[in-house]
C-alpha cells in the first residue's frame, strides 16, 4: 500500500539533501531558500490515508500473550514521560509526581521507574530537585507552549529559562501557521534556533498533528523537523483534539525509519494525547515493531506522553502478578 512505500531517489536516500535545488544537510548553516524546502517535502512519498488507516486497523487486533504482555507493559511503563500540565500545577503537585515516576508502584520495588516528568519551565527546577540521583530525565514545555503564538525572541528565552532551572529535556511546538501557509523555511530556522538554545538538553519537536489536516502534512512536518536536528518528533501538545491517533504514530514511524535509512541519524517519535489503557500502549508497540523495528522499543527513541496511562499500566501488572484488579485506591489519582 502507497503509505508504506519508499520511493525517494536512489541519491536522495543516500544524501536527502541531492533532492533539493540548494543543499539541506541536518543542522546545517548554509545557502537555503523556500523553494528548496517545497521541492524536497512535496516530493516526499504520498501518504494514502485509507491504507494507513486499515494497517493500523490490522495491527490493533495482534494477540499478545501472557509472557509477552508482562513484557510490554513494564516496557510501557518505563517510556511514560508523566506529564503536567495545568495552569493549577504546584511545587508539592510535582514534587509527588516526581515521587510516583520514582516509584510506580509502592508495593513492588521490581516495577520499573518512568522515563521522564513533564513539567511547565519553571517548575523544572522542583522536578529536577525531587529526582536527583535518579536517572528519571526532566521534560519542559517551551516556546509559548501550546499555542506557540509568541516572538521568537519570547521563545527562546522560554527555552533557556527552562534548561536554566534544570530541564533535560525540551518540547517544544512548530509554528503551525507558519507550517500550513507553506512557510518551511521559517519553521526549520526556529527549530534550528531552539536546538541551539536547548545546549545539551535533548529537543523533542511537537508537531500538533490534530491542526495539520493531512497526513502528508504530518510526513512533511517530520522531515522539517527531523532535517532541523529534532532529537524526538512528538505528535501533539494534548491539548487539541484529535491528538495521537495511529494513523498519525504509523506516518510519523515510517519517516523516522526511512530518516534514518536517509542520513544514518536515529529520531525518536513521543505520541501525547489522548493514550489511557493499557490496549492503546499496546498496540503502540507492536506498531513500533512492526514499522520502525526493534531499535525503537526502547525509551531512548520511544516515549509516551501521558497523565493517566501510567495508572491503567499499573492495574493491568498488578492483575498478571495477583490474578485479580487491586481496589481503587491502589493507584494514586494525579
Amino acid at each position: 500500500m502507497a503509505c508504506m512505500t519508499h520511493v525517494l531517489d536512489p541519491d536522495a536516500l543516500a544524501r536527502p539533501d541531492r533532492a533539493l535545488s540548494a543543499p539541506l544537510p541536518p543542522y546545517g548553516d548554509v545557502t537555503r531558500s523556500e523553494s528548496a524546502f517545497r521541492t524536497f517535502l512535496h516530493g516526499l512519498p504520498g501518504v494514502d490515508q485509507v491504507g494507513a488507516e486499515a494497517r493500523t486497523a490490522v495491527l490493533s487486533t495482534r494477540s499478545i500473550k501472557t509472557t509477552a504482555k508482562a513484557w510490554a507493559i513494564d516496557t510501557a511503563i518505563s517510556m511514560v514521560d508523566l506529564t503536567t500540565l495545568e495552569g493549577a500545577d504546584t511545587p508539592g503537585k510535582v514534587r509527588s509526581l516526581a515521587a510516583k515516576a520514582r516509584r510506580p508502584d509502592s508495593s513492588d520495588p521490581t516495577c520499573p521507574p518512568v522515563a521522564a516528568v513533564c513539567v511547565y519551565g519553571d517548575l523544572a527546577g522542583v522536578a529536577k530537585e525531587a529526582l536527583a540521583g535518579t536517572g528519571i530525565s526532566v521534560a519542559a514545555v517551551a516556546t509559548a507552549f501550546p499555542s506557540g503564538r509568541a516572538s521568537r525572541a519570547v521563545k527562546l528565552a522560554d527555552v533557556r529559562d527552562a534548561v536554566a532551572n534544570g530541564a533535560d529535556e525540551i518540547d517544544m511546538v512548530i509554528d503551525r501557521g507558519a507550517f500550513l501557509t507553506g512557510r518551511y523555511l521559517d519553521v526549520y530556522d526556529e527549530i534550528l534556533a531552539v536546538k541551539d538554545a536547548c545546549g545539551d538538553a535533548h529537543l523533542k519537536v511537537i508537531l500538533e498533528t490534530g491542526e495539520l489536516v493531512t497526513l502528508d502534512n504530518v510526513r512533511r512536518a517530520s522531515w522539517l523537523a527531523m532535517l532541523a536536528g529534532a532529537d524526538f518528533i512528538k505528535t501533539s501538545t494534548g491539548k487539541i483534539s484529535p491528538a495521537a491517533t495511529l494513523p498519525v504514530c504509523l506516518v510519523m514511524l515510517e519517516a523516522v525509519r526511512d530518516f534514518r535509512a536517509a542520513t544514518g541519524r536515529q529520531v525518536g517519535v513521543k505520541p501525547a494525547g489522548g493514550i489511557r489503557t493499557t490496549k492503546d500502549a499496546v498496540r503502540h508497540l507492536v506498531l513500533i515493531n512492526e514499522t520502525a523495528g526493534a531499535d525503537w522499543l526502547t525509551p531512548d527513541w520511544f516515549r509516551f506522553g501521558a497523565s493517566s496511562l501510567l495508572n491503567d499500566l499499573l492495574l493491568q501488572r498488578q492483575k498478571l502478578r495477583t490474578g485479580h484488579y487491586s481496589g481503587p485506591d491502589y493507584v494514586t489519582i494525579d
